[in-house]
């Protein structure tokens, strides 16, 4: 989104990638990152921006022809990286064959629509997925002047999540905490209240993965359902007579809903000047996902969490192995 934009409620400060997620970042080894329909300058752009912060080694995956021309019209010389032709549809499901194969450490989105990125490699056929494994989205989500983060899951993947899919989610992110520095993560359930109410099924959901969160994630704290107010002021949570361990000091949030996390995301966005820095984790490898309104910090913040992630797979598959 540019500057120029003038709505009140849009911020006038441009984000940028936080330092303390880079310098962890490097610390890891740039991993190889298959850009999935690589043929178009944005995504190629964010690639090359990638490489040249040492967080990616990069593979290009899609059409030759259109990979060339995209490369030239932003002057970049892709004549050292591999060239994977795959056009059209076919380019996603390659990309996650490479990954199966050991031959891609992160896949990341590139000139192609989300819903038909996923497809492409997601299906259990793809074999990117363990048995039984559920996948799910994080956002890692920064404001200017500070490195602190806020995870967000998920605003991305899952539209309607049950229970199940929710307890999934929050493991993600407590895993990822862990990964960026926080090692006990404070994680507040969002619904629209902090009161369980039969007519607002998000408040029963809540308490139940709080209840068990409370055996099944002992190395996080973990409250809900509490509204927004109370997961990031520990003054509203006193007015209001509420005792939280997570109120003002949340690591993570859990929205309900793809709907809620996807608007609570861009407000921060838009409205905050935040870089939020998008990963889909339960798959084989990191799938690096962006929205296509994103600029250069949002998507060096992306391929960083992407590095961080990718090393921390390699070495849990090398000590299963």
């Amino acid at each position: 989104m540019t500057l120029s934009d003038d709505h009140p409620f849009l911020s006038k400060v441009a984000p940028h990638p936080p330092e303390a997620l880079l310098a962890r970042a490097r610390t890891c080894g740039a991993p190889r990152v298959a850009l999935v329909n690589a043929g178009a300058p944005t995504p190629l752009e964010g690639l090359r921006e990638a490489h040249e912060a040492g967080l990616a080694q990069p593979i290009l995956v899609g059409d030759p022809l259109k990979i060339h021309a995209a490369a030239e019209q932003i002057g970049w010389d892709i004549a050292p990286f591999r060239l994977v032709a795959a056009p059209g549809d076919t380019a996603a499901p390659r990309a996650a064959a490479l990954a199966v194969a050991g031959e891609a450490d992160a896949i990341m989105k590139g000139q192609v629509h989300t819903s038909a990125f996923l497809k492409g490699l997601l299906p259990s056929a793809m074999g990117l997925r363990d048995k039984g494994a559920v996948c799910g989205h994080v956002f890692h989500i920064t404001v200017p002047n500070s490195d602190r983060p806020l995870l967000l899951t998920d605003a991305a993947l899952n539209v309607a999540p049950d229970v199940a899919t929710r307890q999934h989610c929050l493991t993600h992110a407590v895993r990822l905490a862990g990964l960026v520095g926080i090692d006990r993560p404070h994680a507040g359930l969002l619904a629209p209240s902090e009161d369980v109410t039969a007519s607002i099924p998000s408040t029963g959901d809540a308490a139940v993965i709080a209840a068990w969160a409370k055996g099944a994630l002992r190395n996080a704290v973990v409250e809900g359902p509490l509204a927004l107010d109370l997961i990031l002021s520990r003054a509203a949570a006193e007015v209001k007579g509420v005792a939280s361990q997570v109120a003002g000091r949340a690591d993570i949030i859990v929205v309900p809903d793809l709907g809620t996390g996807n608007a609570l995301f861009k407000m921060m966005a838009l409205g905050m000047g935040a870089c939020a820095a998008g990963i889909v984790m339960g798959a084989r490898v990191p799938i690096l996902l962006t929205s296509r309104s994103q600029e250069a910090p949002a998507r060096i913040a992306s391929a960083a969490l992407g590095a961080i992630l990718a090393a921390e797979t390699r070495d849990r598959r090398r000590v299963a192995a």
